[in-house]
């Protein structure tokens, strides 16, 4: 019984591979960046990086399906009598588009058309009452703290941090617990409430 279990594992490990690959568009040979390597009837998968470049490990016999939201599905087949624990692989995706039906946004006739419109729309009790809670000055001030920078607003925190970093190196930036202004903006924030433990 022991030398069947072996022999069971050998035959296991035999057939466990490493699969490496770049994945091309089929015209002009790009690699193609974020596309879905998924091996088929199973929750194993990976994605290829900036250059294309994939690798996972699956089975002799496998297949593995190609996924891209800008390209047609694709699947290959690892042939099952692979000698070797590695398998390279070459993938060229076409591309494909996808077309939507056309949609005619129209204005109102007139801006008092609009107007009279816009004013008789009824809006539930319940919706009006999260609307007021959500106009209140502290859900605004929460709202912001929690909303994230924009692609301009990260890009210049960064800036400011790089240039910060340049303006005091060799030296030690200084500290804000002897500002008489950081001090201030700290108290009007304690008496705001912006401290308070909410849960």
């Amino acid at each position: 019984m022991p030398s069947t279990a072996h022999a069971q594992f050998e035959k296991a490990r035999d057939s466990v591979i490493q699969l490496f690959g770049i994945i091309m568009t089929s015209d002009s040979l790009y690699g193609v960046p974020s596309v879905s390597v998924t091996v088929k009837g199973t929750n194993r998968g990976t994605i290829s990086n900036g250059d294309g470049v994939f690798s996972i490990a699956a089975l002799k016999g496998d297949v593995i399906e190609f996924s891209h939201v800008s390209y047609k599905p694709l699947v290959k087949q690892i042939p099952k009598d692979l000698k070797g624990d590695q398998y390279n692989m070459v993938v060229l995706l076409t591309g494909d588009t996808s077309y939507l039906p056309a949609v005619i946004i129209r204005p109102r006739p007139t801006p008092e058309q609009f107007a009279r419109d816009f004013v008789n729309v009824k809006v539930a009790e319940d919706e009006m009452e999260i609307l007021r809670k959500n106009n209140t000055k502290e859900m605004q001030r929460k709202l912001v703290r929690r909303t994230p920078f924009d692609g301009r607003e990260a890009s210049n925190q960064q800036l400011n941090m790089i240039s910060q970093k340049a303006r005091y190196q060799g030296q030690l930036p200084p500290m804000n617990i002897f500002n008489p202004a950081a001090w201030s903006e700290f108290i009007k924030a304690w008496k705001r409430g912006d401290f308070k433990n909410n849960n």
